[in-house]
C-alpha cells in the first residue's frame, strides 16, 4: 500500500510532538492502561549514568538485609533503610553502546520509554507532563526517553533553562500563546488527513486510527493546559543559580549538583512528576578534591582490571553517590502538600544501560531502588542464567504498579517483582 501520507510527521510546539499511529505495517509499542489501581507513589525519577558503575565496588556480596557495605553503598549509608539494591538484571539486549539506550525501553531501543508511560498517567495534572535532563554535554548519539512514535526526546543541558521553564515567565507572553495556537492549527490539519485514511484503511488500521484520535484529544487538552498556565504565577523558590552554567564536560558533576537541586523544587512545587537526568561520560578528565586524575572518564571506565585506573574511576563513581545522596536527602527534607516527606512518595532510580563499560557488557546493570512507599534495606541478587530469572522489566511493571498504573508487561518482562519489594 503506497501513500505519500508520512507516519512520522510531527508537530512541534513548545516541546510537544505528535506523530499519526504505527498502524498494520509497522511495529507498535504496547500500551499502558491509565491509573485506575489506588497509587502508593506519585511521583517518578529516573537517573541513567552512561558509564554505568564498577560492579565489583558497588554489589556486595551478600544478599537480604545484612549485606556488608562497598566502596560505592558506603556514601549512601544514612539511606540503608531507604533504597533497594539490584544485581543480576538487565534486558537480555545485545552489548555496547548503541545499546545503551534500552535501559528506560526494555529489550529493543526505540520502545516507549518507563518514564513517558508514567508520563501519561501522572504527569496530565501538571505544567510539565515530563522532564529530560542532561548533566552538561553528552555524546550526540547517546539517547534516553522515547515517546510512543519511537522519537528520543531531546534533554535539556543547562540548569539556567531549567530554572527559567520551572519559575521564570515566557519573555514574549504573545508570541509564546500564539505559538501553542500556532501548534493546535496544525494539530487539526494533520488529524483531517488521519480522518481521510479511514476509507482505505484496514480494519486493525481503523482501530489504531481511533487510539490515535483519542490520543489527539488528549493532545488537545495538554495545550489547553499550556495556554491556561502561560500567565499562571510561577512558584516562588528561595534558590540563586550560579552566574554561568556549568555545561563543560569537565564540570559534569557541578551540573549534576545543580540539577539535582532544580529536580527537588520540581517535585516539591509539584511542577513535574516525573523526570529523568543522563548523566553523560565522555572524555573528560576530571579534578576532585583539587586532584586531576590520572585519564578522562571515559578511559577509565575503559580500565582493564588495571587497580590505578580503577582507583580514579572509583573517585568518580564515589561523587555520582555522594550526589545521589544529597537528592535523597532533600527528598527527605522536603514535604508534599499532606506534610509527608517526598521520598516516600517518589520512587527514585539510579541506574545505567551498561553493567561493565571495560567490556561494553550490558548485563548485570546496576539498580539503586529509592523511596516511593516500597520496602527498602535490602541487596536481591540474580543469576540471570537460571530459568525464569527476573529481567529488569519485571521491575518496572512493578514501579508502575506502585504508580497505580494497571501494567502487567514491560517489553520482553511479563511478570512484577512485588515480592521483593512488600
Amino acid at each position: 500500500m503506497n501513500s505519500s501520507f508520512d507516519r512520522r510527521r510531527f508537530l512541534k510546539a513548545i516541546g510537544v510532538s505528535l506523530a499519526l499511529p504505527v498502524l498494520e505495517s509497522f511495529p507498535a509499542a504496547s500500551a499502558s492502561r491509565l491509573v485506575k489501581a489506588p497509587a502508593k507513589a506519585k511521583r517518578l525519577v529516573c537517573v541513567g549514568a552512561n558509564l554505568g558503575l564498577h560492579g565489583p565496588s558497588l554489589f556486595p556480596s551478600e544478599t537480604g538485609a545484612n549485606w556488608s557495605l562497598t566502596p560505592l553503598t558506603r556514601p549512601l549509608v544514612q539511606h540503608r533503610e531507604s533504597f533497594s539494591l539490584f544485581s543480576g538484571l538487565d534486558h537480555r539486549a545485545n552489548n555496547g553502546h548503541n545499546e545503551w539506550d534500552n535501559y528506560l525501553c526494555g529489550r529493543k531501543v526505540g520502545d516507549v520509554s518507563l518514564d513517558q508511560i508514567a508520563a501519561e498517567a501522572i504527569g496530565k495534572d501538571t505544567r510539565h507532563g515530563s522532564l529530560q535532563l542532561s548533566a552538561g554535554k553528552g555524546s550526540f548519539r547517546q539517547k534516553m526517553v522515547y515517546n510512543r512514535a519511537g522519537v528520543p526526546l531531546p534533554m535539556i543541558e543547562r540548569p539556567s533553562v531549567v530554572y527559567q521553564m520551572l519559575f521564570g515567565m515566557p519573555d514574549n507572553l504573545e508570541r509564546t500563546e500564539y505559538l501553542i495556537k500556532s501548534g493546535r492549527s496544525s494539530l487539526d490539519k494533520v488529524t483531517d488527513e488521519a480522518k481521510s485514511l479511514r476509507g482505505w484503511v484496514s480494519a486493525a488500521d481503523r482501530e489504531k486510527l481511533d487510539e490515535y484520535f483519542s490520543s489527539v484529544r488528549d493532545l488537545e487538552q495538554r495545550m489547553q493546559r499550556q495556554l491556561k498556565g502561560l500567565r499562571e504565577p510561577r512558584p516562588e523558590v528561595d534558590y540563586k543559580l550560579p552566574a554561568f552554567d556549568p555545561i563543560a564536560p569537565t564540570l559534569m558533576l557541578e551540573n549534576q549538583a545543580l540539577m539535582y537541586d532544580l529536580m527537588a523544587l520540581a517535585l516539591e512545587t509539584d511542577s513535574t512528576r516525573v523526570i529523568t537526568m543522563f548523566l553523560p561520560g565522555l572524555g573528560e578528565v576530571f579534578t576532585i578534591n583539587g586532584e586531576t586524575l590520572s585519564a578522562g572518564y571515559h578511559a577509565l571506565s575503559h580500565h582493564g582490571n588495571n587497580e590505578g585506573m580503577i582507583e580514579d574511576l572509583l573517585k568518580v563513581e564515589t561523587q555520582h553517590m555522594l550526589l545521589l545522596s544529597g537528592f535523597l536527602d532533600q527528598l527527605k527534607r522536603k514535604r508534599d502538600i499532606e506534610g509527608q516527606p517526598l521520598l516516600d512518595s517518589t520512587i527514585v532510580m539510579w541506574g545505567a544501560g551498561m553493567g561493565d563499560a571495560s567490556r561494553h557488557s550490558n548485563t548485570n546493570l546496576p539498580i539503586i531502588l529509592a523511596g516511593g512507599g516500597f520496602q527498602h534495606g535490602k541487596h536481591h541478587a540474580f543469576d540471570r542464567n537460571e530459568p525464569g530469572a527476573p529481567l529488569l522489566g519485571d521491575l518496572y511493571v512493578t514501579m508502575l504498579q506502585q504508580l497505580g498504573l494497571e501494567q502487567d508487561r514491560f517489553s520482553n518482562a511479563t511478570r512484577n517483582m512485588n515480592q521483593y519489594l512488600a
